[in-house]
């Protein structure tokens, strides 16, 4: 029988630069990781996810890979990342990396290659290279990040990238990049990863030379299908390794092809992720979630955040409460002691639903999103792509505080790539280890209880009134969120095995969850 432990997951999401420095040059690494795992099994979770850790420009934080063998040398070695996958299963973690199949970076050898070749050649097939329209690109497509879709090279021909012009768009039609991710996926699985999350998962066909037919060119094409269910068999041949998909997509039956039982395990839920702090929002999310996964077999997955996206901190105490790429509402006032409040609340609910948790690096210490980074610190490309409009995404990505008083906070013995606010003194690991009332005491019985009654299964929702979500799992544990501005009756129970914020006698207070027996 294949494992199914990925269905009830709890997974911890490591931004490997910014979690913890192990050689004093400012960068978090493997060492700095391998030097914490302890921290993460006494936290309770099931598995690790890597964002990617190979060779890299780091034009895009390594989403622009050079080459998908290896690591990238700020990190470490090969023969240090296989050590760590070997530590990190001896404390049963499971190993999750991420992959990129949509593009590579202008820096890999079969980019430099396919430049050497010239147009017309077989080298280019596996990039999208097409002459222009007179000085004018191919077509109009924008990229993601701002600007034109289309670079120019020094023959005339120009070639696609949907992200930044460092990150050429791999042509999917050519049967040789079919078969060198095949290969990439083998040679992690042979060194036992447990998975890989897929970075852009949607995106991967299009045809630049079609006429409009008023769709999207690019989303959710015919044929992106057919690719995934290659790799499932790739997969599948491993026994238990599984595919977790990055795919954001408005229409959820659309999303729920990709969870097909020859397809992608799990995917991404990006709906609940962007929802607002609002009963009716989350009830919708939440039934419609789990109406497109029941008909499939798939488990549900939920996530409050994760590198691309504002921190739920800083988002819940906003007067919009909701999240979108398009706008992250920098610089909107935010009240933390209420985005705080509520975070806490947010997490006891979605680690109480069914399905797998995603936990990001920071999330479990109540880190707020840093937006007063000075603009020349600023890595992400989406700062200088927008002309400096989009602070971007840099402000979830500053490294985590550990111990101590003052930055780097233990982080390590360098300056941090990105700067550590002052005022994070209170929220190290050290600080919130000594208090059993802080954000990580929370989240460490949360998963403990999570680990031990939740996780897979189904939920039945409670009618508590139009502002409580209240549902009973399996298990006999009921969880109830009051989400409107007046304490309302906690139900009848025999105790109470964890609340997010003091309880008024038999009142929940506003913003509050809590799990009862």
């Amino acid at each position: 029988m294949l494992e199914t432990w990925w269905r009830g997951a709890a997974i911890y999401q490591v931004y490997l630069r910014s979690f913890a420095d192990g050689n004093g040059d400012g960068l978090g690494d493997l060492a700095g990781l391998r030097g914490h795992l302890g921290y993460l099994a006494e936290l309770g979770i099931n598995a690790i996810w890597l964002n990617p850790w190979y060779p890299s420009p780091m034009s895009d934080g390594g989403y622009d890979v050079a080459d998908y063998r290896d690591i990238e040398p700020i990190f470490g070695t090969l023969a240090e990342a296989e050590k760590f996958i070997e530590e990190a299963h001896s404390l049963g973690i499971k190993i999750i990396i991420d992959v990129v199949p949509n593009h590579s970076s202008d820096q890999s050898a079969w980019f430099k290659e396919a430049l050497a070749a010239g147009p017309g050649s077989a080298a280019r097939k596996n990039f999208w290279f097409r002459p222009g329209r007179g000085d004018l690109p191919p077509n109009d497509w924008q990229s993601i990040f701002g600007g034109p879709a289309w670079t120019r090279v020094p023959d005339g021909e120009w070639y696609l990238h949907l992200f930044a012009p460092e990150q050429p768009d791999f042509n999917w039609t050519s049967p040789e990049v079919h078969a060198e991710f095949h290969d990439v996926l083998r040679f992690w699985f042979d060194r036992g990863v447990d998975g890989f999350r897929i970075d852009s998962a949607a995106v991967l066909i299009k045809d630049p030379d079609a006429e409009p037919d008023g769709k999207d060119p690019y989303t959710d094409r015919d044929g992106v299908h057919e690719i995934y269910r290659e790799w499932r068999r790739v997969s599948d041949s491993y026994g238990g390794r599984i595919l977790i998909g990055e795919v954001w997509m408005p229409d959820q039956e659309a999303f729920a092809r990709y969870l097909r039982p020859d397809e992608m395990h799990t995917a991404f839920n990006f709906a609940f992720l962007g929802c607002p702090w609002d009963p009716a929002a989350l009830r919708e999310v939440i039934d419609t979630t789990m109406d497109t996964h029941a008909p499939l077999g798939a488990p549900p997955t939920w996530v409050l955040s994760n590198h691309d996206v504002t921190r739920p901190v800083t988002r819940y105490g906003r007067a919009d409460t909701s999240f979108g790429h398009d706008d992250r509402k920098h610089g909107m006032p935010t009240d933390l002691a209420l985005g705080t409040h509520r975070a806490r609340a947010a997490a006891l609910l979605t680690m109480a639903l069914p399905g797998g948790v995603y936990v990001y690096q920071g999330e479990e210490l109540g880190l707020p999103e840093v937006e007063d980074i000075p603009g020349a610190l600023l890595q992400d490309p989406i700062w200088e792509r927008s002309g400096r409009t989009d602070r971007g995404r840099d402000g979830c990505r500053v490294p985590i505080p550990w111990s101590g008083e003052a930055p780097p906070f233990g982080y390590g013995t360098g300056e941090p790539w990105l700067p550590q606010p002052a005022s994070w003194a209170q929220l190290t690991v050290e600080a919130q280890s000594a208090d059993p009332g802080s954000m990580l005491a929370l989240y460490r019985k949360a998963l403990l209880i999570r680990g031990a009654e939740l996780g897979d299964g189904t939920m039945t929702w409670l009618d508590l009134g139009p502002d409580v979500l209240a549902f009973r799992r399996d298990s006999g544990l009921t969880c109830v969120v009051n989400l409107g501005p007046d304490p309302v009756p906690i139900p009848a129970h025999s105790s109470v095995l964890l609340a997010s914020g003091p309880l008024a006698g038999d009142l929940l207070p506003a913003d509050t969850a809590v799990w009862l027996r």
